[in-house]
């Protein structure tokens, strides 16, 4: 018996059937987030090690980051059409196998050694990454009531949030704590041997990784999920690239630029934390005491996406959001401007608000699409390519100081608040959508 989808893009059910009848499938849903965000963190530990073995410049380097992220944009729109063409159940299960398929390349990567094919193999894993995002995310707002479509997203995204914690950990175990490069003092210079036996390692870790995706992508294929077809009656639509009807919806059309620049500031924000915090007039500390502080920067993240959950079960989630955004704005002005424990953990406290930003953004931005969802979801997924522009606070800190380039990150919350008040509200209405249980 399918049940009618609401022109908010989420399906009008009962209250105390959304708990019942799709408590499993968002559970299982929660597990895929938690991988992307566990793999996309292993990059933090991978980035030293890679620099080590293969002896990169900081452009180098640079460019492993910023592989990661172009992957989003090249791979967002492709995957809209692939969930159009194939469904929802198969581009998740086709994403997972798409993220092995790199993992392993990573154990080739690692046993040539070559840093070209590391580039690739971690393009192939981002792009899977992508085309769970565009699939996933709306998925999740879907299936539910409409009115919990963020509290929904935001619960799965703090195991996202998990993931992030527990990856650092993970790498420094496996990776940097059984390579020569992570356990040496600093400046240390390594053989042509140590270079080759701690470009090995990273092969048991990225094993082990590609087997835990390929069984999730047999449970997700072997597990009934509710089917979400586009058009009022569940009719087919044929997905245009850049579909002009995209164009009247305002929630998507400053939707984008919101995640775009959101993203600017949460990866600015990490990608600078551990060189502010050891500042002597701000932390005094070394830069492996406050990579332990990082953790706390994530650990908010994960707390704030549980707590937005419950407050969006009573609270409107464009007003939630402009909340957040303000306290956002309030603690990187006190980075900015105040010294020591005081700007250490005003940053630190930027990710407790940072934390509802993406998922609360993301569903504000399908809202009432109905059948362009996954266009719409495909462009908002292509917005995360704004964290290749983290080199724009790069240079502003090179060329303004590093304290004051966090003022982009304070412009960047503006404009999230802008997007909460006005730029959310939707102005036209598609089809409903509908959900269709599995027989």
């Amino acid at each position: 018996m399918p049940s009618v989808v609401s022109s908010a893009g989420t399906p009008a059910t009962a209250p105390h059937d959304e708990g019942v009848r799709y408590g499993p499938a968002l559970t299982l849903l929660a597990s895929l987030f938690f991988m992307w965000g566990f793999i996309t963190v292993i990059n933090n530990t991978l980035l030293p090690h890679l620099r080590s073995v293969f002896e990169l410049t900081y452009f180098q380097a640079a460019l492993i980051e910023s592989v990661w992220f172009i992957a989003y944009f090249f791979a967002s729109i492709p995957s809209a059409l692939l969930i159009e063409r194939i469904g929802y159940k198969k581009s998740l299960v086709t994403g997972l196998l798409i993220m092995a398929a790199g993992a392993l390349g990573m154990m080739l990567a690692a046993s040539i050694p070559s840093y070209g094919v590391t580039l690739v193999m971690l393009f192939v894993i981002a792009s899977g990454i992508t085309l769970l995002q565009v699939a996933a995310n709306p998925y999740v707002a879907v299936v539910g009531k409409p009115e919990t479509a963020s509290s929904r997203l935001n619960l799965v995204q703090a195991m996202n949030s998990a993931g992030t914690m527990l990856a650092p950990a993970f790498g420094a175990y496996l990776i940097l704590g059984r390579s020569k490069s992570g356990t040496a003092a600093a400046g240390t210079v390594l053989t042509e041997a140590e270079r080759l036996a701690d470009a090995h390692a990273v092969i048991l870790p990225y094993g082990l990784v590609a087997v835990v995706l390929v069984v999730l992508a047999v449970v997700i294929a072997r597990f009934p999920l509710p089917v979400m077809k586009s058009g009022r009656n569940g009719e087919k639509r044929k997905s245009r690239l850049l579909n002009p009807e995209l164009l009247k919806h305002r929630n998507l059309v400053f939707g984008v630029p919101a995640i775009f620049i959101y993203l600017i500031a949460e990866i600015g924000v990490a990608n600078l934390f551990i060189n502010f915090v050891s500042r002597p007039d701000i932390g005094n500390m070394t830069h492996e005491m406050a990579g332990n502080y990082l953790s706390f920067l994530w650990g908010g993240m994960m707390v704030g996406r549980f707590a937005g959950s419950a407050i969006m079960q009573r609270f409107d989630a464009a007003k939630v959001l402009a909340l957040f955004s303000i306290g956002a704005f309030v603690v990187m002005m006190i980075t900015v401007f105040a010294h020591g424990p005081v700007a250490m953990w005003s940053l630190i406290l930027v990710g407790l608000f940072h934390s509802i930003m993406f998922p609360t953004i993301f569903t504000l931005g399908i809202k009432g699409l109905g059948p362009l969802t996954e266009e719409a979801s495909g462009l908002l997924v292509m917005a995360i390519a704004g964290g290749a522009l983290v080199a724009v606070q790069g240079w502003m800190a090179d060329t303004y100081g590093l304290q004051t380039s966090f003022l982009l990150t304070a412009a960047c919350e503006l404009y999230v608040l802008f997007y909460a008040l006005w730029g959310s509200r939707p102005t036209h209405v598609e089809p409903d959508l509908v959900v269709v249980e599995p027989d």
